[in-house]
């Protein structure tokens, strides 16, 4: 975390430990894990495949719980989905029965609120992101691209103050891919949302984040806490930077040796 950052701390972390059982045998997801995200900090998570972020990233949800440890939100416990938490997963999940505006709209009537009271704010969100226009379209006339970037709308609409990104973006065209990383961040900049980034890409990391948090091989831990040392506002040519260029090389070797570690304890 980086030295002298007043801001309060937003969301925690203590001590999560995760055990699940699957039809194979126990599984051990997370052990002892830290960490503390500040209010208006968009905070990035790597590692290894199967390390445990999306495991972290439900139990902060509150959608499971933790076999020990806690998730805490302004200093309060979480044990079960929260108002001030929303949630993107790696496939929009928009209801094909429903049509685009509709589909924003659920959040506010699980919550038994007028989506009329909040029209204003979902009409600025939708012309931010390109979906003016497409309010009547049903998902499957919608491009992949298009369709998380409802889940966006629908996701900020209810003005949560934390969001949660499973690797939002992660089955996009390298393209589409950039486009929604740029329109991320120019709402996060407006918005000051906390966000906590889950991605499998190293580049994607560097170029959101205020920090990235590497994870290690499972069971999930933090091995490292880096600050990305990189001016904001940011553009993709950011990518040639020598200090952005340092950090994905850094990145990348501690990650491949944690991947390392994963395959030979596997060969035991």
């Amino acid at each position: 975390m980086r030295n002298g950052d007043a801001r309060p701390t937003k969301l925690s972390v203590e001590g999560a430990t995760k055990y699940y059982q699957t039809k194979t045998g126990l599984v051990h997801a997370l052990e002892d894990y830290t960490m503390q995200v500040k209010e208006g900090e968009l905070v990035c998570v790597l590692g290894p495949s199967g390390c445990g972020k999306s495991t972290l990233l439900w139990s902060m949800a509150g959608l499971h719980g933790l076999t020990k440890g806690q998730v805490l939100l302004d200093g309060g416990g979480i044990s079960k989905p929260h108002p001030e938490i929303a949630m993107i997963f790696q496939e929009a999940n928009l209801l094909p029965w429903r049509n685009l505006i509709r589909n924003i709209e659920l959040p506010f009537e699980i919550k038994k609120l007028s989506p009329a009271k909040h029209r204003d704010r979902i009409d600025a969100l939708l012309g931010k992101v390109g979906l003016t226009g497409f309010e009547n379209k049903y998902p499957r006339e919608l491009s992949g691209g298009m369709q998380q970037r409802a889940s966006i709308v629908r996701s900020l609409a209810v003005d949560p103050s934390v969001l949660l990104m499973d690797e939002p973006f992660g089955a996009l065209d390298a393209q589409t891919r950039a486009m929604m990383q740029e329109n991320l961040l120019r709402l996060w900049a407006e918005f000051k949302t906390t966000v906590l980034f889950v991605t499998h890409d190293v580049d994607e990391a560097i170029f959101l984040a205020d920090r990235v948090l590497i994870m290690s091989a499972s069971p999930g831990r933090i091995i490292e806490d880096v600050p990305v040392p990189l001016p904001r506002p940011r553009s993709p040519d950011v990518s040639t930077d020598q200090a952005f260029i340092a950090l994905k090389r850094h990145f990348l070797q501690v990650i491949r040796a944690e991947s390392l570690k994963a395959f030979e304890d596997q060969d035991r």
